[in-house]
């Protein structure tokens, strides 16, 4: 079945009265041994499920922090191949839900019926396809699912509210809002109509909710997650691997989605 890894893990977190932590991290920046050590640093120090960033020359929705990091990756000669092969390696130690986060150009080039099953294969539990529109994706969906993975589905401040009822409606996993306009990357202040948002996803699907773009540290995490079920950081977390400070800044942000106990 799809989305085994993602239900169990967001089912585990709630028992605990935990809010999940997903990252963001660009595979292969700066090389794809220094990206594994990352990640298992991640992954090692509180993160519960990962996004695996597929470098891309025309990152259309990532900002300055994630495009510098898909460059450094292409230019070490990170390739999908490679990717899934990084996949392989880590899932042999860590129970983690594993997302590949990319745009549909490499995925096409590879061949979405090859990439799917080599994903599976590797130990990948889903995929987010930036740019692929919703009215679009049902090949890319039916050929996910029988492979036994999940299309996580984005809505957005701009997402008409029928639309988003029909995106809903087929979404699997989770559901990632993107929080505010625009690209990737670190604000100071979290959306004045973040709560609206969230409670119209609430009323039309039974899905966990996890938010994104914008959360940059412990106290942003701290006001986001009593409305979702996850809060998703990027952008932050590649200045904190190049800076060597990755395992701290994910210790606080884990720590900041603990709910007080009752």
């Amino acid at each position: 079945m799809p989305h085994n890894r993602i239900t169990r893990r967001f089912k585990e977190l709630r028992g605990a009265r935990k809010k999940a932590l997903i990252g963001y991290l660009t595979a292969g920046d700066p090389d794809l041994a220094t990206s594994e050590k990352n990640i298992r640093c991640a992954l090692d120090n509180g993160l519960d499920i990962l996004e695996l960033g597929v470098p891309f020359s025309d990152p259309i929705a990532d900002g300055p922090v994630i495009q510098a990091a898909s460059q450094r990756a292409l230019a070490a000669g990170t390739t999908l191949e490679r990717i899934l092969g990084l996949v392989e390696r880590v899932r042999k130690d860590y129970d983690h839900p594993i997302l590949l986060f990319g745009y549909a150009n490499p995925f096409l080039a590879y061949g979405y019926e090859r990439l799917c099953r080599d994903a599976s294969e590797a130990g990948a539990d889903g995929m987010l396809i930036v740019d692929l529109a919703f009215e679009e994706a049902g090949e890319m969906r039916e050929i996910l699912r029988r492979h036994g993975l999940s299309m996580i589905s984005l809505l957005a401040p701009t997402t008409p509210v029928e639309r988003a009822r029909a995106i809903l409606r087929k979404a699997e996993g989770f559901v990632y809002y993107i929080m505010v306009k625009g690209v990737t990357g670190a604000r100071e202040s979290i959306p004045p109509d973040l709560e609206s948002h969230i409670a119209m996803i609430r009323n039309a699907t039974e899905l966990p909710i996890a938010a994104g773009f914008g959360i940059s540290s412990r106290d942003q995490a701290r006001r986001v997650a009593p409305l979702v079920d996850g809060v998703v950081v990027g952008s932050a977390l590649i200045e904190a691997a190049g800076a060597e400070r990755l395992g701290d800044l994910v210790k606080e942000l884990r720590a900041a989605l603990d709910l007080p106990s009752e």
